[in-house]
């Protein structure tokens, strides 16, 4: 596939949530797409009304509820689904895939492997040959060889406001990374690239454990240097837990890393943040959890990677407290205060 070529193709986009919708309108300014919803009263409610989640939809834009369709018509796809749904969904399109697909997807979430029977309550621990990347489902699940991923300050909000936004495309195959650059970037959108997309696809799911923690401090009423303090700390233990997982360091250090963690801390368009708000604020989990349209991705990566710190002893401390807030009945306040009065000397010793 040269890349003079890649726009004769409709492009594939699978979840037509919020950043599903808007990426699919980023890749209609070049290409045609075909956007693939699981809902078809919302393909409908697309092909009718050109709107979906109050966004309007491109021209360019098709929708369908055919997965072997979309396959059959597109070489390239971007698949948008959460990660409880994603091995799933890529089990229903497997079939339907060949060797020359390309795949590039922007899910931030983690998919896990248990003993039969068991649930993820019940085990104390975890290891990285049970938690798996998006990019390693597509492999473990398919025949497709090219995988990338997209990770970054990526707020649907903003990017379908065409304020100014950047993306990491990541792979170990510099022609995917060409393809995304080539069709995700415009005047208003910067895509970087990096060939780490583990590393890349790690940072973007543990920047969401953070982005809960900082929810949590604005709800208490907390200010700026208390939010500068979670940040710098929230990186470091980032990287503690991402070594361990197989990521490098240079991963957590740039716009996948740093830029997705301080972006999500600070905004309130942020579903973790909104859940750690909220928290603080006093209501409990599994009502934030029913109010809320599209899912939080932290919640679960703070139960995984509570077990996997565990695991490779790693000292995980806002994951932990956070981890007691979730699903042992400890305060906000209470997991703030240890983490205050928790004797660290050092700043930073992995460099």
């Amino acid at each position: 596939m040269t890349l003079s070529s890649i726009s004769e193709k409709p492009i594939g986009v699978i979840g037509a949530g919020n950043f599903g919708t808007v990426i699919a309108n980023i890749l209609a300014i070049h290409s045609k797409v075909l956007l693939y919803a699981r809902d078809e009263r919302v393909v409908s409610q697309i092909r009718d009304k050109r709107e979906n989640r109050g966004y309007p939809i491109h021209q360019n834009i098709e929708a369908t509820h055919d997965l072997a369709h979309l396959a059959r018509t597109c070489d390239i796809i971007f698949p948008m689904v959460p990660s409880a749904h994603f091995r799933t969904m890529m089990r229903q399109l497997s079939p339907y895939l060949h060797p020359y697909h390309i795949l590039i997807h922007g899910t931030k979430g983690f998919d896990i492997t248990l003993p039969p029977g068991q649930t993820i309550e019940e085990i104390p621990k975890l290891t990285r040959n049970q938690v798996k990347t998006m990019s390693e489902v597509i492999q473990e699940e398919s025949v497709v060889v090219r995988v990338g991923c997209l990770a970054g300050p990526n707020l649907a909000k903003e990017l379908a406001q065409r304020q100014p936004g950047a993306t990491v495309v990541a792979s170990h195959f510099n022609e995917v990374i060409q393809v995304g650059k080539r069709l995700l970037r415009n005047d208003r959108f910067q895509v970087y690239e990096n060939n780490d997309i583990v590393g890349v696809e790690i940072a973007g799911v543990l920047k969401n454990i953070i982005a809960i923690a900082s929810g949590a401090l604005s709800g208490l009423g907390y200010g700026e240097n208390a939010k500068g303090l979670l940040i710098s700390r929230g990186a470091v233990e980032m990287v503690y837990l991402g070594r361990a997982l197989g990521g490098d360091l240079k991963a957590f250090l740039g716009v996948a890393g740093i830029g997705d963690l301080v972006t999500t801390c600070n905004s309130p368009m942020s579903r973790n943040f909104t859940v750690g708000y909220r928290l603080a604020k006093g209501e409990k989990l599994n009502d934030i959890l029913a109010d809320m349209s599209e899912i939080a991705e932290g919640i679960n990566t703070v139960r995984i990677a509570k077990k996997c710190a565990d695991h490779y002893k790693v000292r995980a401390l806002i994951t932990d407290r956070l981890y007691k807030v979730l699903f042992e009945g400890m305060t906000v306040e209470e997991a703030l205060e240890f983490l205050m009065r928790y004797p660290l000397n050092v700043d930073i010793d992995f460099l």
